[in-house]
């Protein structure tokens, strides 16, 4: 399949009992999924039989998974307490995303804190990072797929062309890759509604990082203006970027293969929508 579409799904209650469902719902190719609170550093086990019955389902579906890790890893962080708790947040969705058969981790690229230079937290970052990375050596580990931000504060990575020096700080690592969100490139100030802005964007992180490290698309639509440094989506179509240019993403060969998750509002009748909007697309 050129792009499996889907979207990112609601696991309480369970994996597969909750999550599963909604991927149902939406007619997701492809799933997203927390496997710990977003917004806390718990580092919850997991139900093994959940766990099974999920894996099971995804494969039985040829659903591909992925997780996001949690929202407070900052790993450029000038508190210690902070940059700890991020390696051990990490290690924690990295082992649960092999436990449940996750192709992919998603991480946020993270801010420079407390005034300190960006080379200072890029080499803090280093540290913390590269040791996780080595521990990837099972051939079911899941790949590291960075996600840049919105621009916001000191962000570390932002712009497209940021991920060059955040790549060679991690020495190009084979187990790291890249999650490109459409809403946050755009926020950082790529005008991927122009008319060849998709494409230049997409260009231009090949030429950044190499081909082949796309893992995989956060697919959503933007409520600001390009340059606006906010992160807040928008249903596909239904923002400043437009569904052309999501036609135009479908059309890259650097996009070929890759899958697409939405993250948009309007609950599970918005999120349907923008997943048979996409598959539309990709026609």
């Amino acid at each position: 399949m050129r792009n499996p579409v889907g979207g990112h799904v609601p696991v309480a209650g369970g994996l597969a009992r909750t999550g599963l469902g909604y991927a149902r719902e939406l007619k997701a190719e492809t799933l997203q999924v927390f496997v710990a609170n977003p917004r806390g550093w718990a580092t919850p086990p997991g139900n093994p039989a959940q766990d099974e019955a999920f894996r099971a389902g995804c494969a039985e579906a040829g659903l591909p998974v992925y997780v996001h890790a949690p929202y407070l890893i900052n790993f450029g962080s000038h508190t210690e307490a902070t940059a700890e708790r991020s390696v051990e947040s990490l290690r924690h969705s990295l082992r649960r995303g092999r436990e449940i058969g996750a192709l992919g981790v998603v991480v946020h690229t993270g801010s420079a804190t407390g005034g300190r230079p960006r080379e200072v937290a890029l080499a803090q970052l280093r540290e913390l990072v590269l040791p996780l990375l080595d521990e990837l050596t099972r051939d079911d580990d899941p790949t590291l797929l960075l996600e840049s931000t919105a621009g916001q504060g000191s962000s570390l990575c932002s712009r497209v062309e940021d991920f060059g020096p955040y790549f060679a700080a991690l020495d190009s690592h084979p187990g790291l890759g890249i999650c490109l969100d459409t809403c946050h490139v755009y926020a950082a100030g790529h005008d991927l509604a122009a008319p060849g802005g998709m494409t230049e964007a997409l260009d231009l992180l090949v030429e950044t990082v190499g081909e082949g490290r796309l893992g995989l698309i956060h697919a959503n639509d933007s409520k600001e203006t390009v340059g606006a440094h906010k992160d807040r989506h928008e249903n596909i179509g239904a923002g400043h970027i437009g569904t052309e240019a999501f036609g135009e993403l479908l059309r890259h060969p650097a996009t070929d293969g890759i899958p697409l998750i939405i993250e948009t509002p309007g609950g599970p009748d918005g999120h349907a929508a923008d997943v048979a909007r996409l598959k539309d697309l990709r026609i």
